[in-house]
């Protein structure tokens, strides 16, 4: 039976831990009635209809840049999770769900409302770089700098801990969805040919890279020709998407620079002497942490399993509530979050 949980309710993508292991990790992605709003399809079936739906059915993303974007449909596709993580198993857990820094008191609200609308309980929300920061097991009792960098789908987190608050902290709106977005562009631009999402995330994946590649690769693509709308087949190589990409990498790591000029100098010294730390989807961009130590010039710690290291902190923050006291709201509950 589950009594503590971590949800990590992300731009791309819920993951749920719970009993030290990952119970349920499914797309944010839901098909609804493009007439009724009723939700049809939940997860990697709906992240399939994606640009494939005729016009009686729409899919769309409850949540965008890591903040709930519709209510009624967030909290039905939670309540699908949960059921699907935990069926009737569920009584009154503990949970901490996680959220982008630099967030207002009624984002922190609604997305406790949303979790408990779902059938959870107990529910406490949490910045994702402490909770990142707690899960590495990182020292939060000395008065010492670590910066983490947590890039997801839809926001690069940025934040300077230390004595376990955050002390410096940016919420950029640029991530890897970006880098899907700026291949798109790239491939319309060059090749006179249409793609969607999920092919531009597959180039990604497959041939993406933040530096040029000693070796160059290429792969074939399938999309639809802007002129005679007809489909058609193209090659791409990784210099390509390099060159596609580069703007939105230079971009986070400027944004990280900027953090970093607003951080006290003896901060910035232990920053320097112990390296950040990378995290999150958008991490694993081949290259990409040797792109940010070069730009930085910092040695630039990757970790393992940098999907769930936000989602496992969270799991740590709640076993662990003395890690939390220097923290204003420690663990915060639903009914110590709503609005006089």
């Amino acid at each position: 039976m589950a009594t503590d949980i971590g949800i990590d309710l992300g731009t791309s993508k819920t993951v749920i831990f719970s009993s030290s292991k990952i119970v349920l990790e499914k797309p944010n992605k839901v098909t609804v009635d493009a007439d009724t709003w009723e939700p049809v399809y939940f997860g990697e079936r709906a992240k399939q209809t994606l640009g494939r739906t005729p016009e009686s059915l729409m899919c769309i993303s409850p949540i965008e840049h890591g903040v709930i974007a519709d209510y009624d449909i967030a909290e039905a596709m939670l309540k699908k999770y949960m059921a699907t993580a935990f069926g009737s198993k569920i009584m009154r857990p503990r949970i901490m769900a996680t959220l982008p820094p630099g967030l207002t008191e009624l984002q922190h609200h609604s997305l406790a409302n949303v979790v408990e609308a779902a059938g959870g309980r107990n529910i406490s929300v949490i910045e994702g770089p402490l909770a990142t920061a707690f899960g590495l097991g990182l020292d939060l009792e000395t008065p010492r700098g670590s910066l983490i960098v947590d890039i997801g789908a839809g926001t690069t987190d940025i934040a300077v801990i230390s004595m376990g608050g955050i002390v410096v902290c940016d919420c950029l709106k640029t991530a890897s969805l970006d880098f899907d977005a700026q291949i798109i562009r790239y491939i319309r631009k060059e090749y006179n040919v249409e793609i969607g999402p999920l092919t531009a995330e597959s180039i990604k994946i497959k041939i993406g890279s933040a530096i040029k590649r000693d070796i160059e690769v290429a792969i074939m693509a399938k999309g639809r020709n802007v002129f005679s709308g007809l489909p058609e087949s193209f090659e791409i190589s990784s210099s390509e998407v390099y060159e596609a990409i580069s703007d939105t990498v230079n971009t986070i790591c400027n944004g990280i620079r900027l953090v970093l000029n607003k951080t006290n100098p003896d901060l910035v010294s232990d920053i320097m002497a112990d390296g950040l730390y990378l995290t999150g989807g958008g991490s694993q961009l081949v290259g990409l942490d040797s792109k940010i130590s070069d730009y930085l010039g910092i040695k630039v710690h990757t970790v393992e399993n940098p999907s769930y290291s936000v989602v496992k902190g969270a799991a740590v923050a709640l076993n662990k509530p003395n890690l939390l006291k220097n923290i204003d709201y420690q663990l915060r509950s639903i009914k110590e979050l709503e609005i006089k």
